[in-house]
């Protein structure tokens, strides 16, 4: 299971791990969003996850922290990208830029990337506002063996050659 805040790098990380492990990439922006950047209703959304994570192996991609507990439980790791808000910022500016006005991979049709104030103000706050709602999670989930929480792009480099070497090693 790989979160983090918007710009952290998780898309990238999951597809990665997914391609070195074999393991189904399951990418829930794209499963959240409907056409027209649409989301579904609280108990709609909860059936997706629930179904999602029930599924016997997966590599997850996404936060929606309201899904921790479908998630959390059942994952065998927890990578949780936790980089400097300057880098998120950053990463989401270039990423928008370069594709602005289209669809991004994963996503449905008529969601095209685009930036706004309320989302620059969801990664500008994530640190005061939603890192409480992962420690907590982590807590309540004790799933601090299971945790991976890289900093950096370093860490995540290294994070990425141990599961290539452990995964070697079992097959």
């Amino acid at each position: 299971m790989v979160i983090g805040c918007s710009g952290a790098g998780k898309s990238t990380l999951a597809r990665k791990l997914a391609a070195m492990t074999g393991l189904p990439l399951i990418d829930l922006d794209g499963l959240y969003w409907r056409p027209g950047w649409i989301a579904p209703p609280t108990e709609e959304w909860r059936g997706i996850v629930t179904d999602a994570a029930a599924a016997l192996e997966w590599v997850m991609d996404g936060n929606y922290a309201g899904t921790f507990d479908l998630r959390m439980p059942r994952a065998d790791a927890i990578v949780w990208l936790d980089c400097p808000r300057r880098l998120r910022l950053w990463r989401v500016v270039k990423r928008t830029a370069r594709n602005f006005r289209r669809n991004r991979e994963g996503l449905p049709p008529e969601c095209p990337e685009h930036l706004n104030w309320k989302f620059l103000k969801y990664i500008w706050t994530f640190d005061r506002d939603h890192k409480p709602l992962i420690d907590a999670a982590i807590n309540r989930f004790d799933v601090g063996s299971r945790l991976f929480r890289l900093s950096s792009d370093r860490g995540t480099a290294e994070f990425l050659r141990m599961v290539s070497r452990r995964h070697a090693a079992i097959h």
